[in-house]
């Protein structure tokens, strides 16, 4: 298993040097790897990367399906693999490719959860601003609603990615990708109000001097600490929904293209890769309207 290792320890160094890839996707693609090989090592202990056949890991994916993964866990394995092979063939490490004709399982998307721009606002309500956390919380969810943003993007904020003049601001998303996003002035001035009246009176850490969002020990905020805050204000408000950080983004992408934003628009402030990711918006957008058209159009309710 010597050969293995060492070729995932270079598939793992491509991934964050070449591709650079968040840390999060390269121990995602490395632990799938990792399920391979251990696969290889107790059924065909012989086997090298080089030997691996496509019927090898059909029966890996028989496989690991008894175990119940579901269909997008099983999606991603898939990938992983597609991409470990690939990058053998690139590096001369084998000459066929056994992955290519692996089919991966057909996924039926879901529609992503949102919230409406009542139910943020009545999040937001119910924030304690009497308190610099509070004033903290809501400058934090504003950006995050009116920016689109990653949970990691906005952690990652700093003051030096403030644009203030020109109503920008700078993100790494992932990738490491930069690109600039609108923010408007509710969120400008709740940061502002939060910065000047809160943030300077905290003894900041080294290294946290530029970071926008700290706790009250002067270190950036966590991806827990601001969800542990959306569950905390959700249940506050009544809101039953699943939400998570991300139903920020989702709630900003669905007002946006509901508004008639144009669908490119939208892709470069998400920082979506292709414009199909940002197409489920337009088929949420869709489905809002038909469920709308069936609840209340006359010929549609029942008398």
């Amino acid at each position: 298993m010597k050969l293995w290792k060492t070729n995932i320890q270079d598939f793992k160094y491509y991934l964050q040097v070449e591709k650079s890839l968040s840390e999060n996707s390269v121990v995602s693609y490395e632990s799938d790897i990792q399920k391979l090989m251990a696969f290889i090592e107790l059924f065909h202990p012989s086997k090298k990367p080089s030997d691996v056949r496509l019927q090898d890991l059909q029966e890996f994916l028989k496989y690991i399906s008894e175990f119940h993964f579901t269909e997008t866990t099983q999606s991603r394995i898939i990938s992983g693999i597609k991409h470990f092979f690939k990058f053998l063939i690139l590096e001369n490490y084998i000459q066929i490719n056994p992955a290519e004709l692996l089919e991966t399982p057909r996924i039926k998307r879901k529609l992503p959860t949102f919230l409406s721009v009542e139910e943020i606002d009545l999040m937001l309500s119910h924030i304690d601003r009497s308190t610099p956390e509070g004033e903290r919380n809501l400058a934090m969810l504003e950006t995050m609603y009116s920016c689109g943003l990653r949970v990691s993007e906005l952690i990652g904020l700093k003051l030096s990615d403030l644009h203030i003049n020109d109503s920008f601001i700078s993100v790494i998303g992932k990738g490491d990708k930069q690109r600039l996003v609108p923010i408007g002035k509710s969120a400008l001035k709740l940061i502002d109000n939060y910065n000047t009246h809160h943030r300077n009176h905290i003894t900041i850490k080294k290294n946290s001097e530029d970071m926008i969002f700290l706790s009250k020990r002067g270190t950036p905020i966590t991806r827990q600490m601001v969800f542990y805050v959306i569950k905390d204000l959700a249940e506050r408000a009544g809101i039953k929904k699943k939400l998570s950080p991300h139903t920020f983004r989702h709630s900003f992408a669905t007002h946006l293209v509901e508004g008639g934003a144009d669908l490119r628009a939208v892709q470069e402030m998400l920082g979506h890769e292709s414009i199909t990711t940002t197409e489920i918006y337009t088929h949420l957008d869709q489905y809002f309207l038909r469920e709308n058209i069936l609840s209340y159009h006359p010929r549609n309710i029942n008398k």
